[in-house]
């Protein structure tokens, strides 16, 4: 009896695998969002009835010819899907870039004079046992970035991602969020995308964002969760009458500290085309704001030197050693969140501010504040 209930679990390890797989890639689609969700609904019920087989096959021998074919796949999928999954574990810190960082962690709510939460199912969410949804880490780093010009040494950058704006949290959680930010004197600010949900919060963007400002410049593209406002450029509209400098799909040189850059802003796969890099020269350093780590091999390809992205909420949840389990990424969870580096390019993922989903355990929401150093790659 040992030999098929241990033959049962390793096929619902790889069953459920093969699923966790497919739930990371379909969400970083560019599909329409009612299309994600049906495929999302259907897989998921194949998901749970299969292991109700289980039951009334307690010998995987037994199994009828089609299912046990798809057993041996999930066997096979153990090895094929697992070891890659294994290597890349933050634990082991395969590709990630060593950073000096100081982290301060605020219960938000705790700090304001009334609550910041919008709907009861917000509440609710809040009231869950170790729910970090509203425990803000302000994160410091010291971010060494290759190629970065001896004049911007030092710079100080702050970056934002994934505010989603969809009544559950209200404009005081950002504000308090942007006193922070300004209360560090930032020389630039980016927000990497997923500004707003539902259209009826674009009148909440002057009170979120109308504070911010910073010698350098403030920059910002959209997401994928910005396509869900009929007219997602009456965001982009609102946003610049702030001050704000949209990038969506456009490079731009900008002048920091006497030292012309490259600024760009990549929204694929949502919004297109990708910025123009070839069209620019080699010689400047450039600098892109991505909505999704997924656009890594584009960066590296246009020789892009720092990428800033958002999109995967660091998985919402990590699991002690094994870290995240959900991102929605070509690459799984892989870079959920984190420091990169990635020849020619060092990428920052941020796990972002909010989210639709309510719930994040040992993973709070970041406000990054950087300051990028130069660094000698090849010694590093």
């Amino acid at each position: 009896m040992f030999l098929p209930i241990a033959h049962w679990m390793l096929i619902l390890v790889g069953h459920f695998g093969l699923h966790l797989t497919f739930y990371n890639r379909i969400n970083a689609t560019g599909l329409q969002r009612w299309q994600i969700k049906l495929i999302e609904r259907s897989v998921a019920v194949e998901c749970f009835l299969f292991p109700i087989v289980a039951y009334f096959y307690p010998n995987p021998a037994a199994l009828p010819a089609a299912l046990q074919v798809y057993s041996w796949i999930c066997l096979a999928a153990i090895l094929v899907l697992g070891i890659p999954w294994l290597i890349y574990r933050p634990i082991f810190r395969i590709g990630w870039l060593p950073v000096e960082r100081r982290v301060t962690h605020v219960v938000v709510d705790a700090q304001l004079p009334t609550s910041p939460f919008g709907s009861l199912r917000c509440r609710i969410n809040a009231a869950l046992p170790m729910n970090q949804i509203s425990h803000l880490a302000i994160e410091h780093k010291e971010l060494p970035v290759a190629r970065l010009p001896a004049t911007l040494d030092g710079l100080r950058l702050a970056h934002l991602s994934d505010v989603h704006l969809t009544g559950d949290m209200l404009p005081t959680f950002y504000q308090y969020v942007a006193d922070q930010l300004m209360a560090w004197e930032p020389e630039i600010v980016c927000l990497t995308g997923d500004i707003v949900d539902k259209a009826d919060c674009i009148a909440w963007l002057p009170d979120c964002f109308g504070g911010i400002h910073a010698a350098g410049g403030c920059y910002f593209i959209l997401g994928n969760h910005d396509t869900r406002v009929a007219d997602p450029r009456m965001v982009r509209r609102e946003m610049e009458a702030l001050g704000w400098t949209d990038l969506g799909g456009r490079a731009q040189p900008i002048t920091l500290r006497d030292t012309e850059i490259v600024i760009a802003g990549n929204e694929l796969p949502w919004f297109g085309p990708a910025p123009p890099l070839d069209a620019v020269g080699d010689e400047r350093f450039r600098l892109v704001l991505s909505h999704s780590p997924d656009q890594i091999a584009w960066a590296r390809r246009n020789h892009v030197d720092f990428m800033l992205a958002g999109h995967t909420h660091g998985g919402h949840g990590r699991l002690p050693f094994a870290g995240p389990l959900l991102s929605p990424s070509h690459y799984g969870s892989r870079f959920a969140s984190g420091e990169f580096d990635l020849p020619p390019t060092t990428m920052h993922v941020t796990r972002g501010l909010f989210g639709t989903h309510l719930q994040r355990f040992r993973c709070p929401p970041e406000l990054s504040l950087l300051t990028l150093r130069q660094r000698n790659r090849t010694s590093s």
